[in-house]
This record gives C-alpha cells, sequence and structure tokens, in this order.
C-alpha cells in the first residue's frame, strides 16, 4: 500500500498550484521508503532546512537515511543523538547537516553546539527534535511530520505551522 498526492512543479522548484496544495502527504511501508524520499527531493529541493516532527521509533533517522542515500552520500549515516551534528559529503548537495536536537535543553545550548552556524551556511540541513529549539529555524523551513499509524505503515506529510 502507498499513497502520495502529485504535485506540479516548475523547472526552478516552485510549486504552481494554490499554496494550500502544495504540500505533500504520504502513506507507506518500510519497503517503499526510497521511492517516498525521492519524491520529497524532488518536491522540495530548494529547501535548506528540513524539520522533522515525530514521536521517538517513529522514523526520522531511517527516512533520513533514505534521504542521503538518495542524495549519494556514500559515508554511513547514523542518528547524531550524541553528537548533536553528524556531516555527510554528497556529490548532488556538497555538504548535508544531519542534526538531532533530543538532547538540547534550550536555543542557547544550541548555539553553543554550534547548530546556528550550520545552519546559516545554506547547506542542507536535517532536523531530528526541532521542538527543542524552534527559534533557531527559519521562517521557510520545510516542516515534515511522520505518523505510526501501525507497526509498518507511516504517514509522512508537511506542514506550514
Amino acid at each position: 500500500m502507498m499513497y502520495l498526492t502529485n504535485l506540479l512543479y516548475s523547472k526552478s522548484g516552485t510549486c504552481l498550484q494554490p499554496k494550500y496544495l502544495c504540500h505533500m502527504d504520504a502513506i507507506f511501508q518500510i519497503g517503499q521508503i526510497q521511492q517516498i524520499a525521492k519524491a520529497y527531493l524532488k518536491a522540495y529541493k530548494n529547501k535548506k532546512v528540513w524539520a522533522f516532527y515525530a514521536s521517538m521509533g517513529s522514523g526520522k533517522t531511517t527516512f533520513i537515511h533514505a534521504l542521503c542515500e538518495a542524495l549519494g552520500v556514500k559515508t554511513a549515516v547514523s542518528s547524531p543523538t550524541f553528537a548533536i551534528i553528524n556531516e555527510y559529503t554528497s556529490e548532488t548537495a556538497r555538504l548535508i547537516y544531519h542534526m538531532d536536537w533530543y538532547r538540547l535543553k534550550d536555543e542557547e545550548e544550541a548555539i553553543n553546539a554550534g547548530v546556528e552556524d550550520a545552519i546559516a551556511t545554506g547547506d542542507l540541513c536535517l532536523i531530528e527534535w526541532p521542538e527543542k529549539a524552534p527559534l533557531l529555524l527559519p521562517d521557510d523551513a520545510l516542516k515534515i511530520h511522520i505518523e505510526i499509524l501501525d507497526d509498518r505503515t507511516r504517514r509522512i506529510f508537511t506542514s506550514e505551522d
């Protein structure tokens, strides 16, 4: 089972539909995660900060791993829970910063960990647990939500809030 909304985009990556229709929503099983990752990369290729909102164990790191694989990352992709920031290189996306803010107490601790500097580079930033330091997210951050539907099925969707 897989469900994915279809969006129309210009060559520059601008959504050609009314703003309220420019969101993706997909229901998928783990074996389809690569297809979903590629669809999200195509739809949101111009977004530099992706903020992932989801409960523990919902698949944030797994989805980020699929995104990095689709972008051609050759090194191991793992959760940066203790490192806070992992850096990967990709021929397509240049540098990718994978951040996990779960252990951060507030914005000040996030700044001290270097997350503000990583966001300011303009390179792709994939952030788990962004709600730990919401004031550091740029206004145009892509907000992605992952919901657990059952032990094998997830819903992933974007939102403006």
